[in-house]
């Protein structure tokens, strides 16, 4: 039996959904799976042990309350003395982009990252990306590397109920004091109380069709009715009506929910090549030849500033019933 060992990330002192679905994919396979928590992240380790973990190595100590890649690298490295593991796994976020491929760098370790698809079979490890923006996939494996390190995008695996009958040891590791080049002093987070868009089940995205900045209103009815987070495309960010923290696209956030409502989108490659693994596509364009609609589930053709309204009031009635 093999050790897997998952970076687990938290929101609001919970696992994020995507460190769920690495810890469930972790037992599955029928190997041990260490869970890693750093910082105050480390009261969700009775969520780590729901999810399959049967031990959590936590690391408490406020300094990694911050990402500072000096200071996780030395975790990460006593986590991997403690758990000795045979494949790392963790989601394609912001933090482990930066963390892993330094690890990797280090320690001379094989990692493919931005996976939609894996396999964790035995000794053997398979993993499923895109490559040029969705246009073709690949189907990656590991020779030679001592540890396997996976990056997987968020909302790509199933997630079970969570069994609050399973229980985990709790390892606490010793992270050595380090004379330290970098500091983060403060992180300023957005005003948002929304998912971020890479955890989100269900986006409502607003590209050029909406005119101007003031029309997205119509947009965030719709998504608090559906409990959404809203995205939207370059353009509108270029345009400055939204913050490029919403943009989703080849050269923005991949997403993958399991709704993904486009509305005023034509359907740039760029954009499609960040949303196209949406599990179901809604478009709403007055063009019927714009390239949305062929990726799209559904397709409504109409002045969205029409549509829009009717749909939110729609959904409002249905939820309420």
């Amino acid at each position: 039996m093999n050790n897997i060992l998952v970076f687990c990330e938290t929101q609001n002192g919970h696992l994020k959904r995507s460190s769920q679905e690495l810890l469930q994919k972790g037992a599955k396979s029928g190997h041990k799976v260490f869970a890693l928590l750093l910082g105050s992240s480390s009261t969700a380790a009775p969520e780590c042990a729901h999810h399959g973990a049967k031990v959590v190595l936590t690391a408490k100590s406020p300094a990694l309350d911050q990402y500072n890649s000096e200071l996780y690298l030395a975790a990460l490295d006593a986590a991997c003395e403690t758990s000795n593991p045979s494949v790392i796994l963790a989601a394609t976020s912001s933090s482990a982009k930066d963390l892993f491929p330094r690890f990797a760098a280090k320690k001379n370790l094989g990692l493919v990252s931005d996976g939609i698809a894996l396999t964790l079979q035995g000794d053997e490890v398979l993993v499923t990306k895109p490559l040029y923006a969705g246009k073709c996939f690949a189907q990656a494996s590991f020779e030679n590397s001592q540890i396997k390190i996976v990056l997987m995008r968020p909302n790509q695996l199933p997630v079970d109920h969570a069994n609050s009958s399973l229980t985990a040891e709790v390892t606490d590791l010793q992270v050595p004091q380090l004379d330290l080049s970098t500091i983060v002093k403060e992180v300023v987070k957005g005003a948002s109380e929304k998912l971020d868009l890479t955890e989100a089940n269900i986006i409502v995205a607003g590209g050029r069709g909406f005119k101007e900045a003031a029309n997205f209103k119509l947009l965030n009815e719709l998504a608090s009715v559906l409990g959404a987070t809203v995205g939207a495309t370059r353009a509108v960010v270029d345009e400055g009506w939204v913050s490029h923290s919403m943009q989703v696209g080849q050269t923005g956030k991949t997403v993958a929910p399991t709704l993904y409502i486009a509305v005023g989108i034509s359907g740039a490659i760029q954009h499609l090549a960040g949303m196209s693994g949406s599990k179901v596509i809604v478009a709403i364009n007055n063009d019927p030849s714009a390239p949305i609609f062929q990726k799209a589930t559904y397709g409504i053709v109409g002045d969205l500033f029409s549509v829009l309204p009717a749909l939110t009031e729609e959904f409002r009635k249905i939820l309420k019933a």
